[in-house]
């Protein structure tokens, strides 16, 4: 991309214009997922940019190929499955970084931004069970939020570990692996699995398993330099609701692959919290810095 001046017809002043580079290297995970997802930030951006060409970067991250890591071990997996494309835009491989906004840290890397979001999926979860299984008693996943949240609707289930992607999961549960496990709604529509041989899909109401902060969202990073070159192209309500999702992750001290549950929607913020279960707190009418200031006032006085 490069700047250019422009002069306004209407007004005869100078103005600075970015015009478009030829081609936008979008860089990805190799999942399937993730390479759905790319292909629908590729769609947004064709929309916008006609002209320009698309080519598409696919990483195997250190999260990818290490089998081993887990959720529930301390500190997490912070960056596992961010870094390696975090890299490819710091040594100019690629222009664009597709994510799930829920598998970034809270916190920018150096030199670093998020330019903004497509329009957000569903944010829910889906209980995947077993078709026979009226209640699962042992549940497979690897995320300490859902863990968390699960045993107070399941209180007496076993739990294990699940690795893999969505079809490696569900693959696992139809064979017996598990009775259950528990995917993101908006990765099985992405990857238009609307069912499974063997498995019955059953939503989870928000309130009954709180969303990870920017779950059903796909972020676009990019270096800070470049960021104002597409935030035009992005979603300003999926914005606002995962900044603010992220504000509160960061305040409690939370992230990626923790168990930091977070969903704002319609004015209200949706938490989960170890000690104090599941909250809700109204912000109707507020603007995000406002929010963000009021949420810094409610950790620290309830001690969140």
């Amino acid at each position: 991309m490069v700047k250019i001046v422009g002069v306004c017809r209407d007004c005869e002043q100078q103005t600075l214009v970015f015009r478009v580079s030829e081609k936008i290297i979008l860089a990805t995970r190799r999942s399937p997922l993730a390479l759905a997802q790319t292909d629908l930030v590729r769609a947004c951006l064709a929309s916008e940019l006609p002209e320009t060409e698309f080519e598409v970067l696919e990483l195997v991250t250190k999260g990818d190929r290490n089998h081993s890591w887990s959720g529930q071990e301390p500190g997490g997996i912070k960056g596992l499955f961010t870094r390696d494309i975090e890299d490819a835009l710091l040594k100019g491989e690629a222009h664009i970084a597709v994510h799930s906004a829920k598998d970034l840290p809270v916190e920018d890397r150096p030199g670093l931004t998020l330019a903004g979001y497509l329009p957000r999926e569903a944010a829910h979860d889906i209980l995947v069970v077993q078709e026979d299984c009226a209640e699962p008693g042992f549940i497979a996943t690897g995320s300490p939020r859902r863990r968390l949240q699960a045993k107070v609707l399941f209180p007496k289930a076993v739990w294990s570990q699940i690795r893999g992607n969505v079809e490696t999961r569900l693959k696992k549960i139809a064979k017996g692996e598990a009775e259950a496990t528990i995917v993101a709604a908006a990765g099985l529509k992405r990857l238009g699995i609307k069912t499974w041989p063997g498995l019955t899909f059953r939503p989870l109401d928000i309130r009954q398993m709180v969303p990870a902060p920017g779950q059903g969202a796909i972020a676009l990073q990019c270096r800070e330099t470049d960021a104002e070159k597409y935030a035009g192209f992005l979603d300003e309500e999926t914005a606002f609701a995962v900044n603010i999702e992220r504000a509160y992750a960061r305040l409690v001290g939370g992230g990626c692959h923790s168990a930091s549950a977070a969903h704002y929607c319609n004015g209200d913020l949706h938490v989960y919290l170890e000690q104090q279960g599941y909250k809700k707190f109204s912000f109707k009418g507020m603007s995000a810095e406002a929010i963000e200031e009021r949420l810094d006032e409610i950790v620290k006085k309830k001690g969140l």
